[in-house]
């Protein structure tokens, strides 16, 4: 009996927790409602790329679990909603120069703090704990007395579902082809620039350079290029992103420091798996964004569902009786 109720409760949470196809998420209520598209990043315990050895970066990609990235960068309009629901205050860069304000536009002039609080509404508006510590309003690292404290990465909380992108988080989901299990110098899956463009989904093409086309500026969330290995879009160009991640070579106990930045911009050709740079968190950088990670939700044991069955017998055998 408690095998087969076993193997009915893990049929039940599978899907939720093995990333295996695309994942659509709903926040917000009402006129605020918003939804995110989430690919699922499989090939766990991949090897890292020893190519991005260099002055500036390390071998980079490896990651030891199966995770969700989102498909898009954040919008404009995700981050209107959200202060409108959760009254955040976040500020956007006022893109009037730059092709205009448009609500599909990426969420450009978000610093590292906005981006972290943004991610800590998502989880705490479904119920998960905040990713990310802020204490009286400014961002500190979890600390061995804090739930969810992880010794290895004391800026997420290992209760939260919804987080910035880690360094290997990012390149994997980039430059990391399952199929062959290589990695590419674009985030297109080749090893050439992809094709400039100002919009558009065509495969190998990516939005950059774009200040020769007339005004410049990024393009729609779902027009910003062709689509990584794992089918993730605007990698490379559109606007460059948050990491969760300290650049490299600062001090990791200064929750000030330096954050990784990747994926080039409109107006940049950074966009190759050698191309790391690094911002203040708290710039609001007029040509940077950044896109969210959903983890898993973990599986209950199947000990802990028994228990939890049993208790629940117990207490209606009780009740019955007192009836």
């Amino acid at each position: 009996m408690q095998n087969l109720l076993c193997l009915f409760v893990g049929l039940i949470f599978l899907t939720s927790t093995s990333p295996a196809q695309i994942l659509t998420q709903n926040f917000g209520s009402g006129a605020n409602a918003f939804s995110m598209t989430f690919v699922p990043i499989t090939s766990a315990g991949n090897s890292p790329d020893s190519n991005t050895s260099s002055w500036y970066s390390s071998p980079t990609g490896s990651v030891g679990y199966a995770y969700y990235m989102g498909k898009y960068e954040i919008s404009r309009s995700m981050v209107e909603k959200v202060n409108s629901d959760g009254s955040l205050g976040i500020t956007l860069q006022d893109m009037t120069s730059y092709g205009g304000n448009g609500v599909n536009k990426p969420a450009a002039g978000i610093s590292w703090y906005e981006a972290a609080q943004f991610t800590n509404w998502l989880n705490t508006s479904q119920g998960y704990a905040p990713a990310y510590n802020f204490v009286s309003g400014s961002f500190a690292l979890w600390t061995p007395f804090d739930a969810g404290y992880n010794s290895s990465n004391r800026f997420r909380n290992t209760l939260a579902r919804y987080v910035l992108p880690t360094r290997d988080e990012w390149y994997k989901a980039a430059f990391y082809n399952p199929s062959t299990s290589t990695y590419s110098y674009a985030p297109d899956g080749t090893n050439y620039m992809p094709k400039a463009v100002a919009s558009g989904t065509d495969p190998n093409t990516a939005v950059w350079n774009n200040n020769s086309r007339g005004p410049g500026g990024p393009a729609d969330i779902t027009l910003a290029g062709g689509l990584s290995p794992f089918g993730v879009m605007g990698l490379g160009g559109n606007a460059q992103e948050w990491s969760e991640s300290f650049a490299l070579g600062v001090d990791a106990n200064n929750p000030s420091s330096l954050r990784s930045v990747w994926g080039g911009s409109w107006d940049s050709a950074r966009l190759t798996s050698l191309d790391e740079i690094s911002g203040m968190p708290s710039s609001e950088l007029y040509n940077t964004g950044f896109r969210i990670v959903a983890l898993p939700i973990p599986e209950p044991s199947c000990i802990s569902l028994i228990l939890i069955g049993m208790a629940g017998a117990a207490s209606r055998r009780l009740l019955k009786r007192r009836g």
